[in-house]
């Protein structure tokens, strides 16, 4: 322990900090300022992990919850050698790999992608969870810890009630969270919007809690040491700490604790840039330089964790050679691999509702697949997730031995945990809901596309035949706005997010089959309610033919030279069914109907493919239950889509079918009044 050393390096990230900000004159100086001590201690004392070995799956993790604080890790991380100089004196530039707000980026330590508010955090209970479910399967050894970084804003976010109670609910003892609390946002300081007692409400919800002096090191020390013993709840450390510590004006005055300092580069407030840095001990010529002996202290900081990670990993190495079976398992669950699955095997009765169907796959795959986590947002029973969990139990404290997590009513939560479990590694995570509260979980599922993360998402009750329930719960424009993010690529340069909505049983299988295999970003499963005739197979397999839906689209009946293509996807192509059976033998028309699971995907294939299914030298006819946009790329402009432009309203399901002009019989009335405006020949 050294006192002197201690504080020069908290001054030397507080200084890296705010020249980042100044020479990119944009960013965020105070709060790294007023974290720097807790962040030089936590990775100089307690953080464990292999410098060598970045992405070594039993290292301790860091979950930044205010992304903004991004300078605050940069400069950490900087001591640490994960960032080159240059690299911290790019900061929000064009190429740079020190961006704004972090960006996943397992190699330089950046566990998270972070800056809404609140999901940073939340993300870390999911690591958390996924942890504890691998120690219940492993052993003992799995100990290593999730840290998490909040500030003012997260705590505020209604998510981090969501985050808060399960972690407590679930005893994550494992989770440890400092609270920067500075009292300073970036409008206003807290006391005029808040005056609750975190502390209070933290440990209602079942969490150890200390508030200590955050820029003390002592205090910090133990804070850190006691949550690191804590076997029964996780830990908030509350920090209390100063927005824009070691700030000084031109004539040398402290200048501290100022909401100017929050958001902007201290050079454009009351306090002076130059003697600002002096006062941290910096060289204003250089001030990207690592102070001389802070850069010897953590050379020997990083040979420590070289050392200690060593020894954690020959302890891991007894373990995986006296049990040999479960070390193959453990491989196995971080591979990425899926044991061969059978999807063909799966029965379904005929006319199932798609949530139905989705419920045998999920019963076969919780016998089949050993590192699933599925969750539901208190919808098991509707959402058909309960097919999963009839043949598991439910995560409680104390007892991770089951595969299923009870989110309660919390969507956003529950979805951006999914996101923490699928950054850990070694578990997938699976969250479901009623699909109109999808709009509840978009920042957490734009997190997922921007992350990459093969989350798998299962929303029912997907149209307007949700029926009694009203326009609350029929989702009418949620479709429209998912497959948004089929159109939207991620920084790879794929497409974003896979939304797929099966027509029947036998595409219900295959969809999950592609969510699975789908390693690369999120899925979303989209399926009904209500039960579905199953689409008439043209040979002796419809589960073969529904395999066409790995292609995004096929021809679910396919005429020679049709008449007409009818194009749908999920309850909607048996609806087609029903108008081409009407129309062949009361109009003498040959019809072709395509089933298009996902428009993303389907807009993948070669040309020649799309022709064959949607050819665009024929009229085509689109039904969907939701906005029109849906299906118009697919139609084209010289096309019809009838869909919705309105709200649901509640009545029975066969009833607004008839009122809004879903069935077989108007359908095939529409596609008629259709060929009669069209002059292909």
């Amino acid at each position: 322990m050294n006192k002197q050393i201690d504080q020069q390096a908290a001054d030397n990230i507080r200084a890296l900090a705010v020249a980042m900000v100044e020479k990119a004159n944009s960013g965020h100086p105070g709060g790294p300022m007023g974290g720097a001590d807790f962040m030089h201690i936590l990775y100089s004392e307690f953080f464990n992990y292999d410098p060598t070995d970045m992405t070594w799956p039993f290292r301790d993790r860091f979950f930044m919850d205010a992304g903004h604080l991004s300078t605050l890790m940069y400069a950490q991380y900087y001591l640490l050698g994960n960032y080159k100089k240059e690299d911290v004196a790019n900061f929000r530039q064009w190429g740079s790999i020190t961006p704004g707000h972090p960006e996943v980026d397992f190699e330089r330590g950046i566990e998270n992608t972070s800056g809404p508010l609140g999901q940073g955090h939340t993300m870390g209970v999911g690591a958390a969870i996924a942890a504890k479910f691998l120690e219940a399967r492993f052993g003992d050894w799995v100990n290593h810890k999730i840290y998490g970084f909040i500030s003012d804003g997260g705590v505020q976010e209604e998510i981090s009630q969501g985050a808060g109670r399960i972690a407590g609910h679930l005893g994550l003892s494992n989770f440890i969270m400092f609270f920067d609390s500075n009292d300073i946002q970036l409008s206003t300081s807290t006391d005029e919007v808040t005056t609750e007692d975190t502390a209070m409400k933290y440990e209602a919800w079942g969490w150890k809690v200390v508030t200590i002096d955050g820029h003390d090191h002592e205090q910090i020390r133990k804070a850190l040491t006691d949550a690191n013993n804590e076997t029964e709840k996780p830990t908030l450390i509350i920090g209390k700490t100063i927005m824009g510590k070691g700030c000084v004006t031109a004539n040398g005055d402290m200048y501290e604790g100022h909401c100017e300092l929050h958001g902007k580069p201290i050079g454009d407030t009351g306090a002076d840039y130059e003697k600002t840095l002096l006062n941290l001990g910096a060289d204003i010529d250089n001030p990207f330089d690592i102070y001389t002996d802070v850069s010897e202290f953590y050379k020997n900081v990083i040979e420590t964790k070289k050392s200690n990670a060593a020894k954690k990993k020959s302890e891991i190495e007894t373990w995986r050679q006296e049990n040999e079976a479960l070390a193959n398992k453990l491989d196995y669950f971080f591979s990425g691999e899926l044991p061969k699955l059978d999807f063909e095997s799966i029965e379904h009765k005929g006319g199932l509702a798609t949530r139905a169907a989705s419920a045998n796959v999920l019963a076969y795959l919780a016998e089949n697949v050993e590192n699933m986590i599925v969750s539901s947002a208190d919808l098991s029973n509707s959402d058909k997730t309960d097919g999963f969990l009839k043949k598991t139990t439910a995560l409680k404290k104390g007892d991770f031995s089951g595969a299923f997590l009870q989110s309660g009513v919390a969507e956003l939560t529950m979805a951006s945990i999914a996101n923490g479990i699928a950054l850990h590694g070694g578990v997938i995570p699976v969250v479901a809901t009623f699909f109109v509260f999808s709009d509840y979980m978009k920042p957490a599922i734009r997190l997922s596309a921007i992350q990459e993360l093969p989350v798998k998402y299962v929303w029912t009750h997907d149209a307007f035949r949700v029926g009694e329930d009203g326009p609350t719960h029929q989702p009418i424009e949620q479709e429209a706005q998912i497959r948004l993010l089929e159109k939207l690529k991620n920084h790879s340069g794929n497409q974003s997010f896979l939304a797929l909505r099966p027509a029947d049983s036998a595409e219900t299988s295959i969809a999950w089959k592609m969510a699975l295999e789908n390693d690369k970003t999120p899925t979303g499963l989209i399926l009904s309610r209500q039960g579905i005739k199953d689409v008439p197979a043209q040979g002796t397999s419809r589960y073969q033919e529904a395999l066409g839906s790995q292609k995004g689209g096929y021809l679910v009946r396919a005429v020679e030279n049709p008449d007409v293509v009818l194009v749908a996807n999920g309850s909607e192509v048996s609806t087609l069914v029903a108008a081409a059976d009407i129309l062949e033998a009361e109009k003498g028309l040959k019809v072709s109907i395509a089933s298009v699971i996902s428009e993303g995907l389907f807009k993948q294939q070669p040309k020649e493919y799309q022709e064959s299914v949607i050819p665009t030298d024929k009229p085509l006819f689109g039904l969907t239950a939701g906005l029109p946009v849906n299906l118009e790329a697919l139609v084209g402009e010289r096309g019809k889509v009838f869909g919705l432009d309105h709200f649901g309203y509640s009545a029975p399901a066969g009833v607004l079918d008839e009122k809004f002009g879903f069935t077989g019989v108007q359908v095939s009335k529409n596609v008629i009044a259709y060929l009669d405006t069209v002059l292909i020949k």
